[in-house]
């Protein structure tokens, strides 16, 4: 297979003054159901190599898992939107600023831990504090990805709740891999990102952000939800 960049992200980022490849890796839609680590296995065991990092999409674990939601099917409570009206919207995305984000906020968290992050950053904004609803709601609530056009149908329509058990499925693939490569299950954006669950060391994680950060799997229609990350 011949490393082919998505358009407008570059195949080699240096970080640390060390170079890497970001190699993105193409697969079909993944729907409901499937097994994650035989789609993993299946497009990435020919390119992967001893010393390599394969990193996933957190998105596609979770819609294989069936915690992808049609919108229209998200039936919100009064309270989700009430809740949502108080959000702020930025160019990060929707985020719980929908009804039905919230609603899912609230199943997920439980009511209880909602309303206290709410109540707790209604009052820190009052003195220009930000960022206290998500630290204190947790990262089931901040990892809720709401519809956007710019997906790929079904799941622009959808809301794609975090992935169970990243660090295991972790594991998993790189015991299905054969055992000298590392995994990173990720949450990349355009506005920066986390790694949920891996192989690696906390330091790793950290660095595998920094070669991470410019997005280079996209947001839009590439269609590459995992990559390899190769010493350059």
């Amino acid at each position: 297979m011949t490393a082919t960049p998505n358009e407008g992200k570059p195949l080699v980022r240096d970080v640390e003054g060390v170079s890497f490849q970001r190699i993105p890796i193409r697969t079909h839609v993944v729907m409901d159901g499937e097994d994650i680590v035989e789609v993993v296995t299946r497009y990435a065991r020919d390119v992967v190599r001893p010393g390599d990092t394969v990193f996933v999409s957190e998105k596609i674990v979770a819609i294989a898992q069936g915690r992808s939601y049609p919108v229209d099917s998200i039936v919100a409570r009064p309270l989700a939107h009430t809740l949502s009206r108080y959000v702020t919207k930025t160019s990060h995305g929707i985020g719980l600023g929908m009804p039905e984000t919230m609603e899912m906020a609230l199943r997920e968290c439980g009511t209880p831990r909602i309303l206290g992050a709410a109540a707790v950053a209604a009052v820190t904004k009052l003195f220009g504090r930000k960022g206290d609803f998500y630290r204190i709601a947790g990262p089931r609530a901040r990892g809720i990805d709401g519809p956007t056009h710019n997906t790929i149908p079904p799941y622009n329509t959808q809301v794609v709740l975090v992935p169970l058990r990243p660090r295991e499925i972790a594991y998993e693939l790189q015991t299905a891999l054969g055992g000298r490569i590392e995994v990173a299950i990720v949450d990349i954006n355009d506005f920066g990102g986390n790694v949920l669950g891996s192989t690696v060391s906390a330091a790793h994680e950290k660095q595998l952000v920094g070669i991470l950060a410019d997005n280079p799997l996209g947001q839009n229609h590439e269609s590459t939800p995992l990559g390899i990350v190769r010493a350059a």
